[in-house]
């Protein structure tokens, strides 16, 4: 297994990795890497290809050119719902839940979908309750537990960005890929997610995409910063914050 240093595992690369759009290149030529159980951010200004980039590691898009390995597999060009059985999930910024079913059904549903039953739908509740129990765990590590009868639906916004985390989980993957977890949060809202994605850190490799900028300099291990599709800097929090180019073209951009 390829090691960078200090020792940690590689769990995800890309290889110059580009993504066309007819005549505009919205990624060009990313060469990244990823490492277990640590938190890397992607930011930069609206328009840097950050989400483009996001799409392709987690299968929503194919890249024009270059090559995704995760570990020592390519996995190029590899379906989403494939992806999954390998150990990679993500969530949505725009949050995709069963509105009308409780927190705990929610994350059920997602860990029946997995097992061999999924589409066996006779099968007695009763014979699902190792189902959940793990679902009841799920809510507990994402802090839903004591609203794991609600309707997703009655759950306030940040309830519900944590319970897409949890049915996120339901795979237990290796990576994580997050979508601007916190968009339209309170700030009471954000410490409690920033608090989820740090704990979860400590288990999954984390790939967060995030505006927030004294949010991801305070929980990241790693940045990375695109600019007009290109990766321009990469480095700890305190790199990136003495980076120039960086100063230029983002942190004086206002935080929205």
């Amino acid at each position: 297994m390829e090691r960078t240093e200090a020792g940690d595992a590689v769990i995800l690369r890309t290889e110059a990795v580009s993504r066309r759009f007819g005549n505009f290149v919205a990624v060009r030529r990313v060469t990244a890497e990823f490492r277990r159980r640590a938190l890397t951010s992607i930011i930069g200004p609206n328009g840097a290809g950050k989400t483009t980039y996001f799409n392709l590691l987690s299968g929503a898009l194919r890249p024009s050119q270059g090559r995704i390995i995760l570990e020592r597999r390519d996995i190029t060009g590899t379906p989403q719902q494939r992806l999954v059985r390998l150990g990679i999930a993500r969530s949505y910024q725009i949050t995709s839940l069963f509105p009308q079913l409780s927190a705990l059904e929610n994350v059920r549903v997602a860990l029946q979908a997995l097992t061999r039953s999924r589409y066996n739908f006779w099968t007695p509740r009763a014979r699902l309750a190792g189902l959940a129990e793990r679902a009841a765990e799920l809510l507990e590590l994402t802090g839903l537990y004591h609203r794991r009868h609600r309707p997703a639906a009655a759950l306030a916004h940040g309830e519900q960005r944590a319970l897409e985390i949890a049915v996120a989980l339901a795979g237990a993957p290796r990576l994580l890929l997050l979508d601007e977890p916190t968009a339209g949060m309170s700030p009471e809202e954000t410490r409690e997610m920033m608090r989820l994605i740090v704990g979860l850190a400590e288990r999954h490799t984390v790939i967060l995409v995030e505006h927030k900028m004294k949010l991801v300099m305070g929980i990241s291990a790693r940045v990375m910063v695109l600019h007009h599709g290109e990766l321009v800097a990469e480095g700890t929090p305190e790199e990136i914050r003495r980076d120039r180019l960086v100063r230029r073209v983002y942190l004086g951009q206002r935080e929205h």
